[in-house]
């Protein structure tokens, strides 16, 4: 009869996923991954970071989690290679403000991420990074593209292989569909593609302070008159005239840094290496406590123990 092989190895678990919206977040521009890549760092530091690399995006990455993980480091020392990779510019943790993301959809909550960066990365790239709110394009870590290991950047090929291609037509602005989109529902606005071209400017302004799509379509065709005989000198009146106020700076940011180590909030300039003042204090400001007493110092103690007790059996 055929039975199971009881001595085939299992199948490993898969890494835990933290919640909805938590967990590992890469960073842009990272280099290539290659063998060897984190031997700048420390043995214990280095085997965490190449674990945590191979991750995907949202994994849970606390101390509790990699060390359960993984077969060598405990939590003490899964959390003292976290402090390293953050000291070293490879992560940074973040608190995020989020909106409608609640079970009603319209409440706000703060979410908690780790952004992982295989290319190290100075604390002035990672607080420009966090001043866009962690979203969107960020610079390299040089200014310059990321190239391979060849020195060309990403989608070039060899001068021999180049064939001229035909340039794509760029996508049209949001600002330039809006007006194009206009007809579909008012046909006193059917414009061209002159009209949409003039008018485009002005309504990126709109865009750009704020106004969605949709509120810029309807504070253009609201209360009309019965005629409209020139259309696009009326859009470009209007978009003059009702023209909405630049919006007043954030007194906030959405995205609040953490310490790596003790998950203090502050901002970005007072966690250097992502770290507070007291989680900075360098290790070795103590001295070392050895694992196992030295054999001399053991023999000089018993021998001075001795000593005394001699001199105390005589007196």
């Amino acid at each position: 009869m055929a039975c199971e092989n009881s001595n085939a190895a299992l199948p490993a678990p898969a890494h835990p996923m933290a919640k909805p919206g938590y967990g590992k977040r890469s960073a842009p521009d990272q280099g290539p991954a290659r063998s060897g890549g984190f031997g700048h760092l420390p043995a214990r530091a280095a085997y965490l970071a190449a674990f945590v690399d191979r991750l995907p995006e949202g994994a849970a990455i606390d101390a509790k989690t990699l060390a359960k993980a993984q077969p060598l480091y405990g939590q003490q020392a899964v959390r003292t290679a976290l402090n390293e990779l953050s000291r070293t510019g490879h992560l940074r943790r973040v608190r995020r403000l989020v909106h409608g993301e609640d079970d009603t959809g319209t409440g706000t909550r703060w979410v908690f991420r780790t952004y992982w960066s295989r290319t190290a990365r100075d604390s002035d790239w990672w607080n420009q990074f966090l001043d866009g709110d962690a979203g969107g394009d960020a610079p390299t870590a040089t200014g310059v593209p990321v190239t391979d290991t060849q020195g060309s950047a990403p989608g070039d090929v060899p001068e021999q292989r180049q064939q001229p291609k035909t340039q794509p037509t760029p996508p049209a602005s949001p600002a330039y569909n809006a007006l194009a989109q206009l007809g579909w529902t008012t046909p006193q606005f059917i414009l061209s593609a002159a009209d949409c071209a003039a008018l485009e400017d002005l309504a990126t302004q709109w865009l750009d302070r704020g106004i969605t799509a949709a509120q810029l379509t309807h504070a253009l065709t609201a209360n009309l008159p019965d005629q409209v005989h020139a259309p696009r000198a009326f859009l470009q009146r209007r978009l003059r005239d009702k023209m909405p106020p630049v919006p007043p700076p954030r007194t906030h940011h959405r995205t609040i840094m953490e310490c790596t180590a003790c998950g203090v909030p502050g901002r970005a300039e007072a966690l250097p290496g992502g770290l507070c003042r007291a989680c900075r204090a360098p290790d070795d400001s103590r001295p070392p406590v050895p694992a196992t007493p030295d054999p001399a110092a053991v023999r000089r103690h018993a021998a001075q123990a001795r000593h005394a007790l001699a001199v105390r059996v005589l007196v």
